[in-house]
Order: structure tokens, then sequence, then C-alpha cells
């Protein structure tokens, strides 16, 4: 065995391969794009034809990771909190098929939303479907989780959900690897019906599911990722899941005087659980994330034991949890050595110098601006989504993947002119397409710019799915051809891109413009490479 320096996610990644992992299926998203990247670096993934090519988005990653489960071989599907959204139709309804190869979801959850729109908690996920969580709280059992996952999975048949935060998979840490396992042959189910969610089979399958509940939670309480530690002081008693319990342990370096529940795998071990609630006064739950511990504890009517938490402002309900919140919870004095200067301030991003979209937008409100001024600009997730940021301040919304072209559209359906749509290349093909379609069906008035810098450019530069396709996905889509334009968005080209953004704002069906110049940063690590 060897160890090895990791990040979390390189933990997770290392830990697939060594398990035998036959395809990784993922859509960059911060913080999970690393695990992706370091099994397409790894040379056993060329050595064994480890399948590691991006996926258009979450929703056709989970249902190939499932395809390669279907085939008997290990697969591996990773996202951040908000690709769940887009994952969960295959991915609650894969709890009810079960898995023939092991199967292991890695959601990357990102409290105090470092880079994205929401704090979403991806437990719940894991809950709703009714399947067993893993939760690591350092790299070390992220990778023994992954690595025995997969061995798990194929045990109970189900798909196994792997929570991480950003701290974790961002931060690293000695990692003991273990042996490399070979490949999973290929083999199927013995029940040929066991992926047919037809109602008869469904219904009973799900009634199995159900009927399982008891020994996922039998496995929760023999797990040795769920710990029971007892302490003198039975005042308080502590339930720390996941980096919850590295921040507790950094507050008692030499144990803590209360006795503490580790929390590791779920659904929550009862008894242990138990043990604790019947041993102390009362209860406090250190999660990262939302309350889901704390509101099992509760209750819907919160009668019996006190439990603080979230819920009761012990803790913030918004926010990172951290080894000072933890200190001020359990009553300790915070004893932080530093503290931020004044004198430093929060910068945000902005688009860097050079890049295309700058060129775009500058135009785009100039015409927007000095002929429409009823006009309502609807943006997507991307880099372009810094438009919304001074000097250009030139977008209205950003809610969530694709929605830049179908809130366009509702608001054109409500009669709003100009209504325009902004959205970049990864992103149209990730799941802006559908909406396209909508448009193209109804004749919408509305101008739709898919900024192309031909990459993926805000996770780092990965592989666009849309690269040298955009126009003829628009034609194959229905889009008149007389009414996708391609320009590209430099300042000589200022007067040329006013005069066709008119052209098609006048026009009153589906139009789209195609600006288009590579990535400034991809541009330069081409020019370094050579």
């Amino acid at each position: 065995m060897s160890k090895q320096l990791l990040l979390g996610d390189e933990a997770i990644a290392q830990a697939a391969l060594d398990a035998g992992l036959s395809g990784v299926y993922a859509y960059p998203g911060t913080p999970s794009t690393e695990i992706t990247e370091y099994i397409q670096m790894a040379p056993i993934t060329s050595e064994r034809n480890i399948h590691c090519r991006w996926s258009v988005n979450e929703k056709t990653a989970m249902e190939s990771a499932l395809g390669m489960s279907f085939a008997g071989k290990r697969a591996l599907v990773c996202m951040k909190h908000v690709g769940m959204n887009v994952a969960a139709d295959c991915f609650i309804n894969a709890a009810i098929t079960g898995v023939k190869g092991g199967l292991i979801v890695l959601a990357a959850d990102d409290p105090s939303m470092h880079s994205s729109q929401n704090e979403q908690d991806s437990r719940f996920y894991g809950d709703f479907s009714l399947i067993p969580m893993y939760e690591p709280c350092n790299q070390q059992e992220a990778y023994d989780m992954v690595y025995n996952g997969f061995e798990f999975s194929e045990k109970i048949g189900e798909p196994l959900l792997v929570r991480m935060v950003t701290r974790l998979a961002h931060s690293r840490s000695g990692v003991e690897c273990k042996p490399t396992k070979p490949q999973n042959n290929l083999s199927f189910s013995e029940d040929p019906r066991q992926f047919i969610l037809l109602p008869g089979n469904a219904r009973k399958r799900y009634k199995t599911l159900l009927a399982r509940q008891e020994e996922f939670i039998k496995a929760s309480e023999e797990s040795s990722y769920n710990k029971y530690t007892d302490g003198p002081n039975k005042k308080l008693g502590i339930v720390a899941c996941g980096i919850g319990y590295n921040y507790l342990m950094e507050n008692y370096p030499e144990g803590c005087e209360y006795p503490v529940l580790k929390i590791g795998q779920y659904p929550l071990p009862k008894k242990q659980l138990l043990q604790l609630v019947e041993s102390c006064d009362e209860i406090l739950v250190l999660e990262d994330g939302q309350p889901f511990v704390e509101k099992h504890l509760k209750g819907y009517l919160g009668i019996g034991i006190k439990v603080k938490g979230r819920l009761d402002g012990t803790l913030s309900q918004d926010g990172e949890l951290t080894p000072d919140s933890v200190a001020k919870a359990v009553g300790k004095e915070n004893k932080s050595l530093f503290t931020i200067p004044s004198v430093v301030a929060m910068r945000p991003p902005a688009l860097c110098e050079g890049c295309g979209h700058r060129d775009m937008y500058v135009t785009l409100t100039q015409v927007l601006k000095e002929e429409y001024p009823t006009h309502k600009v609807f943006s997507d997730i991307g880099c372009y989504t810094l438009g919304a940021s001074a000097p250009f301040n030139a977008i209205d919304s950003c809610v969530d993947m694709g929605a830049s072209i179908t809130m366009a559209k509702g608001a054109a359906d409500a009669g709003l002119h100009p209504s325009i749509a902004v959205i970049g290349d990864s992103t149209f093909t990730h799941s802006g397409m559908t909406g396209l379609l909508d448009c193209v069906n109804e004749n919408t008035p509305l101008t739709i710019i898919i900024s192309d810098n031909e990459t993926t450019a805000m996770t780092g530069g990965q592989d666009s799915a849309g690269t040298g396709r955009i126009e003829a996905i628009c034609l194959g889509l229905g889009v008149d051809p007389t009414h996708i334009r391609v320009v590209v968005p430099l300042k000589k080209n200022h007067e040329e891109m006013k005069q066709i953004i008119r052209e098609e704002i006048e026009y009153r069906g589906v139009s789209v413009i195609i600006p288009r110049r590579e990535c400034i940063q991809t541009l330069s690590r081409k020019k370094r490479s050579k």
C-alpha cells in the first residue's frame, strides 16, 4: 500500500480506479470537477480503457452510468449539488431498478455558495430515494468509502450516494491507498425484468425497496463509519456528521468531554442514536449544510429531548460549518488567532480581459439601452453570468442551466419585446436545446445569443459538446437558416454586430446569433504548450 497527498476529490478518483472502475460519467461543476479530471489524467485509465469523456449533462451521465451497471461493470457518476436536480429523474428510479455492477453517485455540495446559486443538501435526495448514503469526514475516509462502496453497492443491489462538501473536496491530506482490483466482467441481472419500470413491475420493486429499509439501518448500526464515543459530561450529547466531526475534534484535541456520535453512513443508526438520547440531557447536531439530521431527531412537533442546531439558532441556518462556529455552539471560547483585515475587501470574479463575452455585452447593451428601452435579457450559468456586474449590468436573470431560453420564451409569450436570451455553448448543449425546440415549434418572437467560446470555460476549460456543431444543431432543431447569424466578437466588428442584433430583434420569430471567439484562457494555454 502507498500513501499519497490528495485532494478529497482526488481521493475519490483514486479509490474508484483502485476499486476496478470501468467508467466515470460527469458534467463539470465545482466542487466535483477534479474527480473526473484526475481519472482522465491517470495512466491506468488508458491502459484499462476506462471511459472518462465528459457527458453533455448530469442526466445523461446518470443514465450512462446506470447502463454500465446494467452490464455488470462498476461506474462512478459525479456532479455538484445542483446537478442532482438534473439527474434526479434517473437517480430516483435507479433506486427502484437497483443495480448489477457497483454504482456510486458522488454529489459535491457547496455550503456558503462559493460557486453556486444555492446551498442545497444532497442528503435529502438519498433519503427521498430510500438508498444508503456515505458522508466522509476526511480524505482517507472518502477514499475508503468509495473503495469499499462499490462492493457494498453490489452486495445490496442499490446505487450508493456519497456526499462531499467544498472544504473536503478542495483540501489535501495523506491517503493510504489499497491494492488495485480488476474490472468486473460483462454480466447481466438474473431477473430479465429488473430494469423495466412498467407500473406492475415498478410497484413490486418499490415494495421490495421499502421492505429493505431495516436492513439498511442495521448496516448503518454496524458500520465502522458510525462511531459512538462516550464522555463524562452527559449534559450534552453531540451528533457530528461528516466534516463536522473534524471541526469538533479540532476543538477537543485531547478528547471531547461530551458523548459523541460520529455519522458517516446513512440511514441514521437507530441503536446509537437511542443510546445518545437516553444518556444526555440535550443533543447538539453538527452538520455542514441544511438541518437534515436535526429535523429527523426533532420530528414534526419537536416534543421530547431538546435538540439544538441550525433550526433553533445555535448554528447559523446558512453558510458553512467551521471550527469557530462549532466552538461557539459547544460553549468554548473562540480562540481564533487570525482575523480578516478591514483593508481586505471581497473581490467578486470578473470577465477576463480579452474575453469575447465582453465585446458581445458591450455591443448588446449599447443597442438595447439606446434603441429598446423595454428590453429584458435572460442569462444562464457560465462565465457570461458575470455580465450581471459592472460595468456591463447587462442581464436580468440567472436561475438554472438552460433557463435563459425558456424564461425568455415565457416573457415573449407574455408580450415582452424585445426578449433576449444569452447562453453559452456548453450550457446550450447541456440543457438549452430543448428550450430552443419549444421556441421553434411556436415560432416565438425572441432573439437567442449563443456566446460560443469553444470550451466549458467557467469550470476550467473542459471540452464543450457543442464545439463546431452549434449551427448544425440549430438547423436540425428547425431554426430558419437565414436567421442563424455568426459573428466574431471583436472591437473592429462592433458596427457589424450592432446591425445584426438590430435586424434579428426586428424579426418577429426565432433568431439565433452566435458570437464565436475562443476563450482567452484556453488560447493562452495552447500557446504556452507550444
